[in-house]
């Protein structure tokens, strides 16, 4: 359990000071990731023998509910937990129950989200409801089950649309997160939209990104979004909608499916203009951008001998390298990746 000392913290500043980059963009969405881990192995995250990290350097849930506060006292009004995959580690419920707590009037946060494979979700989705979770986010490649054990290594696709189930009925709102991968479930992207809103699920198709050492080669599988868009086109009256989700997918509307869907494309239409997100780390690593090698050590400002001044200091100095945008490149086989680090590691 969380300790007395957390969920008796201090309660978030009435008038709190901004956080505002050099190029006048204010961050209001915090991504935190509780943990690298996760129960799946997807072939475009990360190799089928990766190595996660001692549990001396993740953060302890303590650190995570008191890095969330001090967010949300600099102006941070939504935020996402992310992984690895957060529902393995052990008293997550305990974290998502005390920062459900800022959500109460005078809290400060508007919004609690989650990301997810939706693996464990059948056993969490009612207690994340009650806790204050109103949406959450899945990770779904595919309906096919060879496909899905295929991608993810992992023979779990009943399992996921088991979450997904007791998601919606416990009240969840759903949206699903589909990585489109070439010569993999690139044929099956016009069934997975339109079953998802069939069941009234939102959809965002997301470009594959460059980040870790995987087994596979990324530019055989990468698939631009712009010739996806030409062939749902061709299949479907498409409508650019003003809808907004606070992150950076844009999205159009499906006349005939009556969905919205969106498109999350890093690599072939830069998305940083109105960027308003930082991420971290299970390790308390900030980065400003998630295409950048930028980063500042919160966990060490954690633990210093004065942890708040030190994190308000971290938190200024990650608004001024925060850079204007990103610059992910995917290149040929035996290319080294954009960065080095994998997606489980920096947080969805």
């Amino acid at each position: 359990m969380i300790g007395m000392s957390v969920l008796t913290s201090s309660p978030v500043p009435a008038n709190p000071t901004p956080l505002v980059d050099r190029f006048a963009r204010t961050i209001t969405y915090l991504r935190l990731s509780v943990i690298d881990r996760c129960d799946l192995r997807c072939t475009y995250c990360m190799p089928e023998r990766q190595t996660f990290l001692p549990k001396a350097e993740v953060l302890t849930l303590e650190e995570l509910h008191q890095l969330a506060l001090g967010f949300i006292a600099r102006g941070v009004r939504k935020l996402r937990l992310t992984g690895g995959e957060p529902l393995v580690r052990r008293d997550m419920l305990d974290l998502v129950r005390a920062l459900g707590r800022q959500l109460e009037p005078g809290g400060g946060l508007e919004e609690l989200t989650l990301t997810t494979n939706a693996t464990r979700l059948a056993e969490f989705a009612e207690p994340l409801r009650e806790a204050g979770v109103r949406r959450v986010n899945i990770s779904l490649d595919t309906l096919d089950r060879a496909t899905f054990t295929r991608i993810t290594r992992r023979n779990s696709l009943p399992q996921v649309l088991e979450g997904i189930a007791a998601a919606r009925a416990a009240g969840l709102t759903v949206k699903l997160n589909t990585v489109a991968l070439k010569g993999i479930n690139e044929a099956e992207i016009p069934d997975l939209v339109g079953w998802a809103h069939g069941q009234g699920m939102e959809i965002t198709l997301i470009e594959v990104m460059p980040l870790g050492e995987v087994d596979e080669d990324r530019f055989d599988h990468y698939l631009p979004l712009s010739s996806v868009r030409e062939g749902l086109d061709k299949r479907w009256t498409l409508t650019p909608s003003a809808h907004r989700s606070g992150g950076p997918a844009r999205y159009v509307d499906v006349a005939e499916t009556g969905g919205r869907l969106g498109f999350i494309t890093p690599l072939t239409n830069n998305f940083c203009e109105g960027c308003n997100r930082i991420r971290i780390t299970a390790t308390g690593q900030l980065y400003p951008c998630l295409g950048g090698h930028e980063q500042v050590d919160l966990r060490a400002a954690l633990r210093s001998g004065e942890p708040e001044a030190a994190l308000a200091r971290a938190l200024d100095t990650a608004m001024r390298i925060k850079p204007e945008r990103h610059h992910f490149t995917i290149d040929r086989a035996g290319e080294a990746p954009h960065l080095p680090r994998h997606m489980s590691m920096t947080g969805g």
